[in-house]
């Protein structure tokens, strides 16, 4: 069996490990309060994004339950695709919402603004895309969606730090977007996640999360604080935020080796593919497999890892929503997601090309 190709692979060297290890000797490895490398993190990935404020929190899922907890969603409605990480939807039943699923766009996989439309009801609270694989959503057309009817716009960018939308970074457009920093994503860290805010009511919400995040713990001062309300333990730790620090200082460098890759894939790979974006950050690239087992199997068998991103979360068995989705059910029933990181070789690249146009 040949060496595997990795479907995802974080690029570190010894900065992340000096940066670690200095963090486990200083014997400081987590504060709820969010001090320390967390608040370095916060500050640095905020001038990155270009947003008003970013709060570092330990996972994507928190973030976008947290961004939901602070719109009073319960008994209302949101709409968000089904091709997507089931976090999306477990963010919205977890605050008492009701997920309303829109489909998505054939030719990019994000979700489709003349399906939200339709969607649209008097108990619509929130519109939440996803741009998928990286590839921004078009904000613009969901923007007036929800300037039009007073909706909330969260975006879900688990996929998308470093990706652009008209020349601005993803995480300046939305009431608040979701980062999501697990180690397959463009921003790798064991776990961690962030909020980006904008817009009229910044400072309030940042008060309110701060406390949410760390069980409500709120105006502390030294060791006196007072509960305001029911939180959750969501805070980031310190191991992840150095990590996190490092990452950053080499984030374009490694995207703009993966927009290399997708340029090629783009131009040499003989199916139907994820599209080339200079805008993108290639968190993950796609492409359409009519018989994908068996070419899953055939690339595996040739030491190449593949991946399928995603089941629709409509089909689920705790969703099982009725809902027609005709462009999710048929893309979810062939999407293959092939390697895509800047570890891989030039030679391997070729070796993914020729075993994809061999096997699909």
């Amino acid at each position: 069996m040949p060496k595997q190709i990795k479907l995802f692979d974080p690029v570190i060297n010894d900065d992340e490990v000096k940066a670690v290890v200095k963090v486990l000797k200083s014997h400081f490895w987590a504060s709820g309060s969010g001090t320390g490398k967390v608040k370095k993190f916060e500050k640095i990935f905020n001038e990155y994004i270009g947003s008003q404020n970013s709060l570092a929190v330990n996972s994507g899922t928190a973030a976008l339950h947290l961004a939901l907890s602070v719109c009073d969603i319960k008994n209302k409605e949101v709409i968000l695709p089904s091709l997507s990480f089931v976090s999306t939807a477990h963010a919205v039943m977890y605050n008492g919402g009701k997920p309303i699923f829109a489909d998505v766009d054939p030719i990019t996989l994000n979700i489709d603004p003349m399906s939200i439309s339709e969607k649209i009801s008097k108990k619509t609270k929130v519109i939440l895309p996803v741009h998928f694989g990286g590839l921004a959503c078009d904000l613009g057309l969901i923007q007036k969606l929800c300037k039009d009817s007073g909706i909330f716009l969260i975006e879900d960018a688990a996929h998308a730090t470093g990706s652009l939308y008209k020349e601005k970074k993803i995480g300046t457009h939305g009431d608040i977007v979701c980062f999501s920093f697990h180690p397959v994503k463009n921003l790798a860290m064991p776990n961690g996640g962030a909020l980006a805010l904008n817009g009229k009511n910044t400072k309030k919400t940042e008060k309110s999360i701060r406390a949410l995040r760390w069980c409500g713990i709120s105006n502390r001062q030294g060791v006196e604080y007072d509960v305001s309300t029911l939180g959750w333990n969501y805070y980031m730790n310190e191991v992840s935020a150095v990590i996190g620090l490092e990452q950053l200082k080499k984030l374009d460098r490694l995207i703009s080796i993966k927009k290399n890759i997708a340029k090629r894939y783009s131009g040499e790979l003989n199916v139907e593919k994820m599209p080339y974006d200079e805008n993108c950050s290639y968190h993950l690239f796609w492409i359409r497999v009519r018989k994908r087992k068996q070419f899953m199997q055939k690339m595996a068998q040739n030491g190449i890892e593949t991946g399928i991103h995603y089941k629709p979360i409509h089909k689920m068995t705790f969703y099982n929503s009725k809902q027609q989705l005709p462009n999710t059910e048929s893309i979810s029933d062939e999407i293959v997601s092939i390697p895509i990181h800047a570890n891989l070789s030039d030679s391997s690249v070729s070796k993914i090309i020729k075993n994809v146009n061999k096997f699909s």
